[in-house]
């Protein structure tokens, strides 16, 4: 199964040793993560290391360590499936058009998402961070 990590799913695994930490590093599946979410990264890293009181090295190690369980998605195989994104959130929330895009790019995919908006939109199946236990067990 192929499923897209959103990226407060990512910020939850970075802030504390926590359930979805330890599904994210155990998970057999395929977890894709758009390349975008980079920005969001870098633009909240303050904020994730001090709410995670991890030191910078500590910090980048788990950032590291949680990548490399997931496929970085990139723009390229992004941008053939934005359109289509943007009509099925446009009513929503923009800022997620990305994670459809990324479902949208690999047919099949679910989105894991604590973000209860996400599943306003009815075309893919979006599981938050209870519900992924299920799908990964």
């Amino acid at each position: 199964m192929k499923i897209v990590v959103d990226s407060n799913v990512i910020f939850s695994a970075l802030i504390r040793d926590s359930t979805t930490r330890r599904q994210i590093l155990e998970c057999d599946n395929m977890l894709l993560f758009p390349v975008y979410i980079f920005e969001e990264l870098e633009k909240h890293k303050d904020e994730l290391m001090s709410k995670s009181r991890m030191e910078k090295e500590d910090f980048d190690a788990l950032l590291h360590l949680l990548l490399s369980k997931m496929i970085i998605v990139p723009t390229t195989s992004l941008k053939p499936h934005k359109e289509e994104a943007v009509s099925i959130i446009r009513n929503i929330d923009m800022d997620d058009a990305v994670f459809i895009a990324c479902a949208l790019a690999y047919p099949g995919s679910i989105i894991w998402s604590d973000d209860k908006k996400l599943k306003l939109q009815q075309r893919i199946r979006v599981f938050n961070s209870s519900e992924i236990k299920e799908v990964l067990s």
